[in-house]
């Protein structure tokens, strides 16, 4: 089980960030939350199985179409 805070900046506000990663995390079986941060970016709560959580790590590096993503930090919980 792992337990994770995501951060990620770049364009990912006004681009449907947070319902995209609540809706991928739901898929993958994901306990999770999103909320928008002031500085623009977007942080990530998440906690499940691993490799969930890793697949779910790695589509937050593209995140939605309309997105542009510049950096993703992990934080162990």
């Amino acid at each position: 089980m792992k337990n994770v805070r995501i951060i990620i900046s770049g364009k990912v506000q006004g681009v449907l960030f947070r319902q995209s990663a609540r809706d991928r995390a739901h898929r993958l079986g994901l306990e999770a939350s999103a909320e928008n941060c002031e500085d623009g970016s977007v942080c990530i709560l998440a906690q499940g199985e691993d490799e969930a959580v890793d697949q779910f790590i790695s589509w937050c590096k593209q995140g939605p179409p309309a997105a542009t993503v510049r950096d993703v930090t992990v934080v162990q919980m």
